[in-house]
């Protein structure tokens, strides 16, 4: 798809938008105009509807508050102005580069697992290790898309072979909350209600001698033990690649190393 897509039609005067993300992002509307380098008089007249702001000054909110590139559109179309971030299909032309990209970093984790993940944390791409991973999980959760969150956490996924799951699991719900935080994604809220009721608990019982939090998991009778990488385009202008991640596991321990070859 090469024509340009907002997620959605904002139906909420651009003002209020705008005043929604900067509640969201706790600051005062002197501080967005301190950082933004506008007028609290002006900024207060475009959330009350009195001024109507032009794109460049929604964009300059927009990067003072980090508001994502799918939910900027959403602005620009709500002020009566044409999106200006497109969002193509991975294998469309215009991605090749980044697509390969993607493609040769999974190629050379190998033997050790990694996966391209969306906004939503479905997988896109994956590579052969994962595999490994995925040994007795239900059809069902395997079916596309496959969502990782649900897959780790679901009682017939992976959760049943984490050893330290209240632990894995504390810290993936933080994550889908920090992220449904950010960009206010109602998706994202229904994913984090849905994992929160699975069966396990949230226990996080990281120390202080931790570096990292681990994903211990039982693969074929033996414990391997895992920390994890996450890796994103910086300059995207696009809103697939801005909301696209890769998540690569290393081993934590002598003993994983050794098992991985």
């Amino acid at each position: 798809m090469t024509t340009t897509q907002a997620s959605a039609t904002a139906v909420m005067p651009v003002g209020q938008l705008l005043r929604g993300w900067r509640e969201r992002r706790h600051l005062s509307q002197l501080q967005l105009s301190t950082d933004a380098k506008v007028s609290a008089r002006h900024l207060s007249f475009v959330e009350n509807g009195r001024s109507r702001p032009t794109p460049e000054l929604i964009e300059r909110l927009a990067d003072t508050m980090d508001v994502p590139l799918r939910e900027r559109n959403d602005l620009l179309l709500s002020a009566g102005f044409a999106p200006r971030y497109p969002q193509r299909a991975l294998d469309a032309p215009q991605m090749q580069s980044v697509a390969s990209a993607f493609r040769m970093i999974l190629d050379a984790h190998l033997p050790h697992p990694a996966l391209v993940l969306d906004r939503w944390w479905d997988i896109v791409d994956r590579n052969s290790a994962t595999d490994l991973l995925l040994h007795g999980c239900a059809a069902e959760l395997l079916e596309p898309p496959v969502n990782a969150i649900r897959l780790t956490l679901h009682p017939d996924g992976l959760a049943p072979r984490i050893s330290n799951l209240g632990q894995w699991r504390a810290h993936l719900i933080h994550q889908v909350h920090a992220r449904a935080e950010r960009t206010a994604d109602p998706r994202l809220w229904e994913l984090l209600a849905e994992v929160r009721a699975y069966p396990g608990g949230d226990v996080d019982d990281t120390t202080a001698a931790d570096v990292v939090i681990p994903l211990r998991i039982n693969v074929g009778g033996h414990e391997l033990s895992f920390f994890s990488v996450a890796t994103a385009a910086q300059t995207a202008h696009d809103i697939t690649i801005d909301e696209l991640q890769i998540e690569a596991f290393y081993p934590a321990d002598q003993a994983t190393t050794s098992a991985l070859g």
